[in-house]
């Protein structure tokens, strides 16, 4: 009965072996995947921030054009006030 038991406890501690090293690889693959969701965030941050400066650029450049049209339609306005000899 003895031996029994020893091989039926060996066999068990085997398999919890076997269960154990199976979760590490699960885990290992759970790493990589969140270290490649980690990299995959900081590339999208890093594009997000480009496209904010492309934004504050173009919109001081339409703050330039929008002031040009306004000192235009200023001196436009003005002609049309002013007599002609």
């Amino acid at each position: 009965m003895n031996d029994v038991s020893s091989e039926l406890m060996y066999e068990l501690l085997k398999r919890i072996q076997n269960d154990l090293s199976s979760l590490k690889d699960g885990q290992k693959d759970m790493r990589q995947d969140m270290l490649s969701l980690r990299n995959q965030f900081h590339l999208l941050q890093g594009d997000v921030n480009t496209m904010r400066g492309s934004i504050v650029h173009i919109d001081d450049r339409l703050e330039r054009i929008e002031n040009r049209l306004e000192l235009r339609e200023l001196a436009e306005a003005q002609s049309r006030f002013e007599p002609h000899p």
